[in-house]
């Protein structure tokens, strides 16, 4: 038997890391998997996932690398939190292996402009302009952040602030992390906030902000929202049942899925027992792009790179293709799609699109 193709996969199975994020990068790596080696695999040979668990912990996710390389895997795939990709990629660009990032958004995934990188998400300073777009439409003009202490929380605030100042709109910092969840709506009150943003981890500190603001009749009229995209996940609605709707959020998808994004939908509806998240097609994607990138190729790390610029592959969300941007130091797929969607306040279970741009300028 030819020997296997591996693929390093790191995804967040474990608390603090959003798990069912996790779990859903990886149904989407594992089916592409399972079609590339029924259509023969590449060049004959088994693609085979190796999976670590980063725990949304950045120095696990250094080490995972570290022993993925010593294992001999011809590239990384996946990861859902920012800073657990930014210490994978880091750790990536400097032992020379290839790594599709599927999920996450921080702009600074890596400190210098480095070769060995390329991702599929949007930048969170394109998504996070969207929502502020989103916002300014729904005539939002002061903005309350109920955020943790996280650079990841930290760049999207200033993103927000930076895109909406010179529309006159203000943004209040409220500190997640020392104010209980019935303080944050006082704030929200004494500052005259018309929305709020959870910048925070789930289920809490989230869960109980939620339910202290529509708890509060003085909040009646406030927006919640969530650009991260906490409500994306049933387990959202499990926790809040109704209170959890109407919380608009950011999902990477276009408003309609092609044959092959319907067909795959399908198929993670299956492997998972419920709708798949936009996460789930971004793992599959990332597998379609290394399958073309070593089918063509041929498994090697420099000849894996050298492809990033010449890498179009029909993905599941749309034709996929990597160039530089910008103020961007990895290779970035541009034309990723990007809406602000809510559940339905009739039907929780279902999300309905409120807002929509596109990653590329």
């Amino acid at each position: 038997m030819n020997p296997a193709v591996h693929i390093g996969a790191l995804v967040p199975l474990s608390r603090p890391g959003w798990i069912e994020a996790g779990r859903h990068v990886l149904a989407g790596l594992e089916l592409a998997v399972h079609e590339v080696n029924a259509a023969g695999g590449i060049g004959g040979r088994p693609l085979e996932l190796l999976v670590r668990d980063t725990a949304a912990d950045p120095q696990r996710a250094a080490a995972a690398v570290d022993e993925l390389a010593g294992l001999g895997v011809d590239a990384l795939a996946g990861e859902y939190h920012s800073v657990a990709a930014r210490a994978a990629a880091a750790r990536a660009d400097a032992l020379g292996l290839p790594f599709v990032c599927s999920s996450a958004v921080l702009d600074a995934l890596t400190d210098q402009a480095t070769e060995w990188v390329a991702r599929l998400a949007p930048p969170q300073s394109r998504g996070w302009q969207v929502y502020a777009d989103f916002l300014l439409a729904a005539g939002h003009r002061r903005i309350a952040v109920a955020a943790e202490p996280s650079v990841y929380w930290a760049a999207g605030t200033c993103i927000l602030r930076d895109h909406l100042a010179p529309h006159g709109a203000t943004v209040i910092d409220l500190d997640a992390r020392t104010l209980a969840p019935a303080a944050v709506a006082d704030a929200v009150v004494e500052q005259r906030a018309t929305a709020v943003l959870l910048l925070t981890g789930i289920p809490e500190p989230a869960v109980s902000i939620v339910r202290a603001v529509r708890g509060d009749p003085r909040l009646a009229g406030v927006m919640l929202g969530a650009p991260a995209g906490q409500p994306e996940f049933s387990r959202w609605a499990q926790w809040l049942g109704d209170e959890g709707s109407a919380i608009p959020f950011l999902r990477y998808l276009p408003e309609r899925l092609g044959p092959l994004g319907a067909r795959v939908g399908r198929l993670l509806r299956e492997r998972l027992g419920e709708t798949p998240s936009f996460v789930a097609f971004e793992g599959y994607d990332t597998i379609v792009v290394l399958a073309a990138v070593l089918d063509v190729r041929g498994a090697g790390k420099r000849r894996i790179v050298e492809s990033w610029p010449r890498v179009v592959v029909e993905g599941t969300r749309g034709q996929i293709r990597f160039s530089r941007t910008p103020g961007i130091s990895i290779w970035q797929w541009v034309e990723a799609p990007i809406q602000v969607v809510e559940r339905d306040p009739s039907a929780p279970d279902r999300l309905r699109v409120l807002h929509a741009g596109m990653s590329g300028p």
